[in-house]
């Protein structure tokens, strides 16, 4: 799941940068597409980290709720200010499902600490924080990084530079004092 959704994130910050978004939309559009990465960043390192449990699948859900919200707000807000071509429209499709998708194989996998969550089955809900063990191998989650790194924190941060820039451009080119 997370090389896709590293992929929609890059295809995603494509569509922004061909539709020029920093005259449009700009630094808000920008600063939203940040909540949804430190709201999935969030869930991604406690699934990688942490055990699968009551405590973490909780903190997923309220994750993709977040996410779901912040998209909800995003999409409203930039189409109010901007065209949204149909591959931005199908990349945001993919990015919509994804959290979803991946929370709901995780539940099915831990489908006892899921049950118990929610006062169902047998098993005792564990609502601790307890580092995943075995743990996943340091060059895996080093791989992980980089990726992320390369393909979503770069681009995302050279898409708000270039709508902070533009944003201060147009303020100082517009500004009546001057």
């Amino acid at each position: 799941m997370l090389p896709l959704w590293m992929l929609a994130g890059f295809g995603d910050w494509l569509c922004h940068r061909v539709e020029h978004i920093e005259h449009t939309a700009g630094t808000k559009e920008s600063a939203l597409h940040w909540a949804m990465l430190a709201e999935l960043g969030i869930a991604i390192a406690a699934a990688l980290l942490l055990q699968i449990n009551a405590a973490v699948l909780a903190l997923l859900v309220a994750t993709a709720i977040a996410h779901e919200l912040t998209m909800w707000w995003d999409l409203i807000y930039a189409a109010s200010r901007r065209r949204i071509p149909v591959p931005e429209q199908w990349v945001h499709g993919v990015q919509l499902a994804l959290p979803w998708v991946a929370l709901v194989l995780l539940i099915v996998i831990h489908r006892d600490q899921a049950l118990a969550a929610v006062g169902l089955g047998s098993a005792q809900a564990d609502w601790r924080w307890h580092w995943k063990e075995p743990a996943l191998p340091a060059g895996t989650l080093a791989a992980i990084a980089f990726a992320a790194v390369l393909l979503v924190l770069l681009p995302f941060a050279e898409e708000f530079r270039r709508c902070y820039r533009a944003d201060s451009f147009e303020e100082k080119a517009f500004d009546p004092r001057r």
